[in-house]
């Protein structure tokens, strides 16, 4: 599996750090973050976002926490997919 890094937390401190790639032969998305908190993950568990739509985290699934500061990063990462998928 080869990954574009696009980028890291700016604000990292080399202790681990929300970090973003690009898959190259799928496009998709690849998110280093912060695992969310019991209380965020039952929040999100709990609330029906899409009607008719299950409710909860399956048990492949995972909720993490990407700081705001970040948004950039994650427009070019954006901008990267898109690219590398054709859509583009």
């Amino acid at each position: 599996m080869d990954l574009t890094f696009v980028g890291i937390d700016p604000e990292t401190t080399g202790g681990g750090s929300a970090t973003v790639w690009v898959e190259e032969e799928t496009a998709d998305l690849i998110l280093q973050g912060k695992e969310a908190t019991a209380l965020l993950k039952e929040t999100i568990g709990e609330a029906e976002w899409v009607p008719g739509h299950d409710r909860g985290i399956p048990d492949h699934e995972t909720v993490i926490r990407i700081p705001a500061r970040m948004m950039p990063i994650l427009r070019e990462a954006c901008d990267v997919a898109e690219r590398r998928s054709g859509l583009r």
